[in-house]
């Protein structure tokens, strides 16, 4: 296994990655950085914490279909990686998130404000970043940018009078997660100078292979004895945020799920209640049918590559699918 968590990847293509994701945590280190101390401590506390850098390591991914020397491939992947981080700080705010990523979550130590602000610095961070890439690459961040907000609105709106329950939640998480994960992926193909046609195919697959990722965090959350996913099982649960998981039970009309239904209808504050509905939900149907959903979803993400031509990267994103299937094994 790659220290990128991708199979079976090409050993030249393997060292190139390397050496260029050395590249973007020096950029990302450096380019967050503020001349205000306090600011400098706030925007380095998550970037400090870790991640899996699937972003910016799509970028350099998809930048192998073109030029990927070419200036702008490591900026860009920083800019997407930026823009990231700021989402996060926005979410746990709105989540009242404790923990993010094993650490102390901004809005817990500095408290909402300054949270919020500090996904706003980031943001303009990746801005002034993408600004020397030209207008195309502003306005795929632009377009991106309103995509996460609407998803993020409509969450919180929650599904229309009508409106299937499931299919508001998988629009939202397109949005939430596709829109990133596929600018992440266009950048590349654009900034290296790739076929356009290349380029298109690239962002398809980064949509899908994103709403995978995050079907497939929803299945750990609940199948995981340990925070696998970055979170401590059933974090989702004591938030009373709907996923696929608790979706499919939600839509169940056997009788014998009412009492289940009744609990995952609210936040479960109680740590007891949350053992009890994760033992329930582990030994559910709705934990299998969840993982048929989730390997559809990252066999059309296979599938949107048949236009690519075959190479190493290819090769990559195709067994970046199988990982993401593993994951939730």
């Amino acid at each position: 296994m790659s220290p990128f968590g991708i199979p079976n990847l090409a050993p030249e293509l393997e060292a190139t990655l390397v050496t260029q994701m050395a590249q973007v945590e020096s950029l990302l280190l450096s380019h967050t950085k503020s001349q205000y101390p306090f600011v400098d401590e706030t925007a380095h506390h998550l970037l400090a914490a870790g991640g899996k850098r699937l972003r910016p390591l799509l970028t350099l991914l998809t930048a192998q279909f073109g030029d990927p020397t070419r200036q702008g491939v490591i900026a860009a992947a920083v800019a997407c990686e930026i823009t990231h981080l700021a989402t996060l700080y926005h979410d746990d705010v709105m989540d009242e998130a404790p923990l993010r990523r094993g650490v102390e979550s901004a809005n817990m130590r500095w408290g909402n404000t300054i949270a919020i602000l500090t996904g706003d610095f980031l943001f303009a961070k990746s801005s002034d970043l993408l600004a020397d890439l030209g207008p195309e690459a502003v306005r795929l961040q632009a377009r991106t940018f309103e995509r996460l907000v609407v998803g993020q609105i409509m969450e919180a709106q929650g599904p229309a009078t009508g409106e299937d329950p499931l299919e508001h939640y998988l629009k939202v998480v397109a949005d939430k997660t596709g829109s990133l994960i596929a600018a992440s992926a266009r950048y590349g193909g654009m900034i290296s100078g790739a076929p356009s046609e290349i380029t298109d195919t690239v962002t398809v697959f980064g949509e899908k292979i994103g709403v995978a990722f995050q079907l497939a965090d929803d299945v750990i959350d609940i199948a995981s004895e340990s925070n696998q996913s970055g979170k401590t099982p059933g974090t989702d649960l004591r938030e009373g945020v709907p996923t696929l998981v608790t979706l499919n039970v939600m839509k169940s009309t056997d009788p014998a799920d009412r009492e289940l239904q009744r609990l995952l209808a609210t936040p479960i504050e109680d740590e007891a209640t949350v053992a009890q509905v994760l033992v329930a939900l582990r030994n559910h149907k709705a934990l299998d049918e969840s993982r048929d959903q989730l390997h559809q979803v990252a066999r059309a993400a296979r599938l949107a590559l048949g236009p690519l031509p075959v190479s190493d990267a290819t090769g990559a994103l195709m067994s970046l699918c199988d990982a993401v299937i593993d994951r939730s094994a």
